[in-house]
């Protein structure tokens, strides 16, 4: 994780951490959204960098950039087109700086930056002047009377291996984390919705789709401009359906379709 520099951590997932992360500067794959931020917060670190994930609607992607800097934390996001979203290692050795609040302007990191060089000027970076975490709760909400099960999750790591069967609509990106197919789900479900994270560099934001395929569920991506990353109900109220994969194809779901009619034709079946 360190990988010999102690001031630095790699996390794929910002909801997966180390122990004694305090005073380091992470560098993640996960998006820069309001809980992917809270998190950061709350592990102390000095300074952050995410992943953009095609900003997307209401720049969701990158709102915790400003929560970083409410609180004194440095932080930043790499662009969707330079690095994989889900792999720290990739965002680090070839992420470009697309975003950055001011506190990592102030050290000298600047869009077009590659991130290896932004995460050593962050080192630099004076600690936070509070550790107040914002609000970061996220959501399990379970949509009944449609057949089968509809389960609205804001992150992939609130499913529980009981969801089995579901229809998984979640607001995370479809990208796989650390690159692993054994980390696309934690259950096996009948469907599962991601955000698309604008695809991005060589299609990361909607490669978990393709492992579903393998294992026959459907697995669908909504267009980050139509849905917010990290809100489960933004993803089933207002998204719109960018890719497929062949499974959820042969089940009569195509590109465009609203997020809701598509999962409820889901459920029918």
């Amino acid at each position: 994780m360190r990988e010999g520099r102690e001031w630095l951590c790699l996390a794929g997932s910002i909801t997966s951490l180390p122990a004694k992360t305090e005073g380091r500067v992470v560098v993640t794959g996960s998006h820069g959204g309001l809980f992917a931020a809270g998190l950061a917060i709350r592990a102390r670190f000095r300074a952050a960098i995410f992943h953009d994930a095609g900003v997307g609607l209401e720049e969701a992607g990158i709102g915790g950039l400003a929560a970083c800097q409410a609180t004194g934390m440095a932080a930043a996001a790499v662009s969707h087109e330079t690095a994989c979203i889900g792999d720290a290692r990739h965002v680090l050795a070839h992420g470009r700086i697309s975003h950055v609040n001011p506190l990592a302007a102030a050290r000298g990191v600047r869009p077009g930056m590659p991130c290896g060089e932004a995460a050593r000027l962050l080192a630099g970076a004076p600690l936070p002047a509070s550790w107040r975490v914002p609000a970061i709760d996220e959501e399990r909400h379970l949509v009944e009377g449609h057949g089968r099960p509809i389960l609205l999750v804001d992150s992939a790591s609130l499913v529980r291996p009981e969801d089995e069967g579901a229809i998984l609509v979640t607001g995370s990106h479809g990208g796989l984390v650390d690159g692993d197919p054994r980390r696309a789900l934690k259950a096996d479900g009948f469907a599962a919705v991601f955000n698309d994270a604008g695809i991005g560099y060589r299609e990361c934001g909607v490669r978990r789709l393709a492992v579903l395929d393998e294992k026959g569920a459907a697995g669908l991506a909504v267009d980050c401009r139509t849905a917010r990353i990290g809100d489960a109900r933004s993803t089933f109220e207002q998204g719109r359906i960018s890719r497929v994969n062949a499974t959820a194809a042969r089940l009569g779901i195509e590109p465009g379709m609203p997020c809701r009619e598509a999962v409820l034709a889901l459920a029918a079946l």
